[in-house]
């Protein structure tokens, strides 16, 4: 979080938030959709790790989303450490047309928590919406699969753009209402030991005495 310094300006924040799950699931063209609305009929798989800095407006804040999106194949496992670092969100991909790709969540989930905050905003994606007539996965089942690990849920189609740009603005506002919540908590504590301070946990002066004490000179510490 970066503060101007300047209270009648907004504050700017910077989410960063990762894309997680198998190799094919469309993580790739859900940034792009959210990111560029564009998509690739015939992406290829990503190599290595990309991201791209999205920049939506919450409560008069501007909120940068740094979404980050990697392989999901399992010869680029070595960058999971440095890539889930600093994470406050995730979005966990699977294809409804592939049951592979769902069986897979639970591993996600680990690797997530093993490698990040357990209190990471998650997000379960069911991606591909479009294939009706090749589902495998209904919406029952990663709707109960998201209550059973109390993640949030959407299904999504970076085809047509259904519910893609509601997937990630679920996650960012989940994040700063956290942080919110958090903010205000500690200004309330802060004002509770202000208030406490000054009802009387007051200490004398060094070297006054108690007359000069009835005087009412006086230093909270």
């Amino acid at each position: 979080m970066a503060y101007d310094g300047d209270e009648e300006q907004s504050q700017d924040y910077l989410f960063k938030i990762v894309l997680i799950g198998d190799s094919s699931v469309g993580k790739s063209n859900l940034l792009a959709r959210f990111a560029r609305n564009e998509f690739y009929p015939n992406s290829k798989s990503t190599i290595g790790v990309e991201f791209q800095t999205q920049k939506l407006v919450i409560d008069g804040k501007e909120i940068k989303a740094q979404i980050w999106d990697t392989a999901g194949q399992e010869r680029f496992r070595a960058v999971t450490s440095a890539y889930y670092r600093g994470a406050v969100g995730a979005l966990l991909v699977y294809d409804i047309s592939r049951r592979q790709t769902f069986d897979s969540v639970g591993r996600w989930l680990n690797e997530l928590h093993t490698h990040s905050d357990m209190n990471v905003v998650t997000i379960l994606v069911g991606n591909k919406t479009d294939l009706k007539h090749a589902r495998e996965v209904s919406t029952a089942e990663g709707q109960a699969l998201a209550e059973a690990q109390g993640l949030f849920f959407m299904e999504t189609s970076a085809l047509d753009s259904s519910n893609v740009a509601a997937a990630f603005q679920t996650v960012v506002k989940e994040i700063y209402s956290i942080l919110s919540r958090k903010v205000f908590q500690s200004q309330e504590q802060k004002k509770s030991e202000l208030q406490s301070l000054s009802n009387g946990k007051a200490v004398v002066l060094q070297g006054e005495t108690n007359e000069t004490n009835s005087g009412g000179r006086w230093c909270c510490s």
